[in-house]
């Protein structure tokens, strides 16, 4: 493999020395004998999402070929009926493959995020007992509520009476990180407190997520697997990080094991453990692999949505001030009632995942040869993205307006009680939590959380970014989810 490593390194830098990546970002792709787009991709490697989102809406059909060195070709699309095509038309014919199964499989080895077939289908009937209604109210009315009110709101007036400046995207991810161990443990790290602790377990996770993520966007595999083969570097750092993770797990797992076989069933815990547990699947791996790929889905997702979307409030105030009057407005009714009809938050949430969705890209492999809609042919083993960040800023799906923040897109007035209520978007269009037979099982539980956080947040806060000497917006980034690049600092203000 040594040999091999360093044949590529001396192709690439023959190549480099005699054609330079000089070209602009937007030019047109530019293609080369084996090492197909790479210098396009070289040029725009830090801003990967962006570029490609670019190239997405250059393109008439919504999709463009990526060609990566050593004749890999990629599809990467922003067209729905492709969407469609790949996430139900044709389910079956495209699943994560195993290019995204051998890249995720050190940290989720093969949890349910991370297989395809009969062992997705049945993880996904065994999970989803976690997401009925008396779980939700529960989630809400229990975790959320009580991390908002004992946490999270006590650390932002004390950062509005000291005029503090605290990283909102660095609060949001504590506050979503403690309610998915609760809920997927029933275990709590107090992530969340006055001190900001460096929990271990918290700082592992951190890291196996963005170290596994930038295995996507080495130049080939192989680069990756060498390093684990010689365990050097970012895979040194890795394999100890998930070993903390297990480690970590295989502790709780135990101790769930002695609660539930000495505690009568009123008084154990309400968490998917217990519940896997207590149904008999008490495999090690099997369980903390699935547990794992809960707390990815609830740790990163919510969080960066939230981030988004408190940054497009302090940029568009009149939408900040029909959030609160919401707000205010349902604040006497029980906590899960009034979280579940706000009609217009719930819009505005949808708007922000529009333009900064929490997956930005997502993909499948083809199992079988085929041909998608707008005619491109694929080959079996080949990789097709959709890319829901491109379509949000796509003016054939959202119309000349589509850099504009608006809610009202998602509503229209009923004509019978002559008030807005919210209307869904086609989710091939809005492909944001998935669609088809994977469509994410924890969307409604997402909504609540993200709707009471915004309505204990706003009625009580005006959050206000800190921006640099130029007033630049954040810089937008993505690992597996989408962040804020160096955070979001901003100031606390009580609401008057």
């Amino acid at each position: 493999m040594l040999v091999e490593v360093s044949l590529l390194i001396c192709v690439l830098s023959i190549i480099f020395i005699f054609i330079k990546p000089t070209f602009s970002s937007k030019s047109s792709l530019k293609s080369y004998p084996f090492i197909g787009n790479y210098l396009s991709i070289y040029t725009n490697r830090h801003r990967l999402t962006q570029w490609t989102s670019e190239c997405v809406n250059n393109s008439p059909s919504l999709t463009f070929l990526l060609k990566r060195p050593f004749g890999q070709t990629r599809v990467i699309t922003g067209n729905p009926d492709i969407v469609q095509h790949i996430l139900k038309t044709k389910f079956s014919s495209y699943g994560k493959g195993d290019i995204f199964h051998s890249t995720l499989y050190d940290l989720l080895g093969d949890g349910i995020f991370n297989v395809d077939g009969d062992e997705w289908k049945f993880q996904r009937q065994l999970s989803s007992h976690e997401f009925n209604t008396k779980s939700l109210r529960h989630f809400v009315e229990n975790v959320v509520d009580n991390e908002l009110n004992e946490r999270l709101i006590p650390i932002l007036r004390i950062a509005a009476t000291n005029d503090t400046i605290l990283d909102l995207q660095d609060l949001l991810q504590r506050f979503a990180f403690d309610n998915i161990c609760r809920i997927a443990f029933g275990y709590d790290p107090k992530y969340l407190t006055p001190s900001l602790p460096q929990s271990k377990f918290a700082v592992a996770f951190e890291d196996a997520v963005r170290i596994s993520s930038t295995r996507f966007r080495m130049i080939t595999p192989l680069l990756w697997k060498v390093k684990r083969f010689l365990n050097i570097g970012s895979e040194k750092r890795l394999k100890e990080a998930v070993y903390e993770i297990r480690e970590f797990a295989t502790k709780i797992m135990n101790e769930k094991k002695q609660e539930l076989a000495h505690n009568s069933p009123s008084m154990q815990s309400v968490d998917l453990l217990s519940r896997f547990i207590s149904l008999g699947h008490l495999d090690e791996k099997f369980v903390t692999d699935i547990v794992i790929s809960f707390i990815l889905a609830g740790k990163d997702s919510t969080s960066a949505a939230l981030t988004w979307f408190f940054w497009l409030l302090y940029k568009n105030p009149d939408v900040e001030n029909e959030v609160v009057k919401e707000v205010k407005g349902k604040s006497d009714s029980p906590i899960y009632d009034e979280v579940k009809d706000m009609v217009y938050t719930h819009a505005a949430l949808c708007e922000s995942m529009r333009l900064y969705p929490p997956v930005p890209v997502d993909s499948k492999m083809a199992n079988e040869d085929d041909v998608l809609p707008d005619g491109t042919v694929v080959k079996k083993g080949m990789m097709v993205n959709y890319h829901p960040y491109a379509m949000g800023r796509a003016e054939k799906l959202w119309g000349a307006d589509w850099r504009e923040f608006r809610p009202e897109r998602w509503m229209e007035k009923d004509e019978t009680t002559k008030k807005l209520r919210f209307v869904a978007k086609d989710p091939y269009i809005y492909p944001v939590f998935q669609a088809g037979p994977r469509i994410c099982l924890g969307k409604d539980m997402a909504f609540l959380q993200m709707k009471r956080v915004v309505s204990g947040v706003l009625q009580h806060f005006k959050i206000v970014p800190v921006l640099n000497d130029d007033g630049d917006s954040p810089v937008f980034m993505s690992a597996l989810t989408s962040k804020m690049k160096d955070g979001f600092p901003v100031k606390i203000k009580e609401r008057q």
